[in-house]
């Protein structure tokens, strides 16, 4: 029995070995190691497919016949792309239909980083850049998304933590921010209202009360900022400066106050998803797969989790904060429809809005993150406008035209289906 059982052990040794070596990997390898040889392979994969579709990406013009120089020699070949079409095509509507001077729209699958919308629009040039790509606008108070996380996050704040501060509401002064004086014209907010309302002065008293400069860039970093986004697909870094110590400085980076922390759309939507994905980063993707001209697949897009943002605890409560924004915040009048609409109901959404005067292009631009979701499916949404003179439209009103353009089909479907079952009964 014994002989039988040592030639078992040294077979499935053998067996295993040799299994390895087939998947690339030697004996020495370790579990994490393993990992790390497969998430670089990942990378430079999406690396080599960013390069290969970087003019594509710019012009915003997605051929599905094309050809590639793929493994030292060129090909022609057939591309799939993860653009849902029907999204694409109203995004596009709208972003015409409004013509606001600047417009774009990005939206994701929360989950699987699939892009399924990327439209770009600018009035007075129809061929320009694809702005979902240009990390040039001000994060304004969309960063208000990342000093909330690390507050719940890493200070332990709860959405019902009580703020007092002293001012306007949407100023920021350095001898408000500054102050410790309670008097009788002391305001009180909870975090959740001050999120849902963008009340800056607020957050600037969270910032400095509750967090460090270290803690801000540590999350600024969890949200991809400073560093490169992984995607298919070239997309321009986007920036999060925190001056050391605390004080005004740190107060007016962490409210979203300033010029010089900036993003792009595709940046925005990953924010945004990573909430609804229970603290997950999803790197965004847009080529479903390639074909060679005899069908083989040499190229199949794969979804990529490069990290967290934040526990699951603490996603959901800045789920409950995004909530708040739709609900009663600063993007209330444009979700009211389809929040009053029993037939989206079921549908759990959340965002945020940012306002700030831009440079690059100039003009003011007006921003809204979000997320969507039900039990099966989980969407997120950057929508930007910027505007020289007048507002053509909310950005926040993109963002719910769009959730209400995807989940539309599938809300019709279970109420056929919910119909059905009561006829039969």
């Amino acid at each position: 029995m014994k002989s039988k059982l040592l030639k078992l052990f040294v077979f499935s040794g053998a067996s295993a070995v040799a299994l390895y070596s087939l998947m690339g990997y030697t004996a020495s390898e370790s579990p994490a190691a393993q990992a790390e040889k497969k998430t670089n392979s990942q990378l430079e994969d999406r690396a080599h497919v960013a390069k290969l579709f970087a003019n594509a990406a710019r012009t915003n013009e997605l051929p599905t016949k094309m050809k590639l120089n793929w493994d030292g020699k060129d090909q022609n070949v057939t591309v799939k792309y993860t653009i849902d079409e029907d999204l694409q095509k109203e995004a596009d509507h709208l972003l015409k239909s409004y013509k606001p001077d600047y417009g774009a729209i990005f939206v994701i699958d929360a989950t699987t980083g699939e892009v399924l919308t990327m439209s770009s629009f600018q009035r007075d040039d129809a061929h320009a850049t694809n702005m979902n790509l240009q990390a040039t606008f001000p994060a304004a108070s969309v960063f208000k998304v990342v000093t909330a996380t690390a507050a719940v996050d890493k200070a332990g704040v709860n959405p019902e933590h009580k703020i007092h501060y002293n001012g306007g509401a949407h100023t920021l002064y350095k001898k408000n921010v500054l102050s410790e004086r309670v008097t009788r014209w002391t305001n009180v907010i909870t975090l959740k209202d001050a999120f849902a309302r963008s009340i800056n002065t607020a957050f600037g008293r969270l910032s400095i009360e509750n967090l460090h400069p270290e803690d801000l860039n540590e999350y600024s970093s969890r949200f991809y900022f400073n560093q490169e986004i992984p995607a298919d697909f070239p997309v321009e870094m986007g920036v999060a400066y925190i001056p050391p110590g605390k004080g005004f400085e740190m107060a007016e980076a962490a409210s979203g106050y300033n010029k010089s922390n900036r993003m792009s759309p595709v940046q925005g939507a990953m924010i945004a998803a990573s909430v609804a994905n229970d603290g997950k980063v999803v790197a965004p993707y847009l080529v479903s797969n390639i074909t060679d001209e005899s069908g083989k697949t040499i190229y199949e897009g794969k979804s990529f989790n490069p990290g967290t943002t934040m526990s699951k605890e603490s996603a959901a409560k800045l789920r409950e904060l995004m909530g708040q924004t739709v609900l009663a915040g600063t993007s209330r009048r444009s979700f009211r429809p389809i929040l009053k609409d029993r037939k989206f109901r079921e549908i759990e959404m959340g965002g945020k809005t940012g306002h700030l005067t831009g440079d690059n292009p100039r003009g003011r631009v007006d921003w809204f993150v979000g997320y969507a979701l039900d039990e099966d499916r989980k969407i997120a949404v950057a929508a930007i406008t910027v505007n020289r003179k007048f507002w053509t439209v909310k950005s926040a009103h993109l963002g719910q035209s769009m959730f209400r353009k995807y989940f539309s089909p599938i809300v019709a479907q279970q109420q056929k289906a919910t119909r059905k079952v009561s006829s039969t009964n």
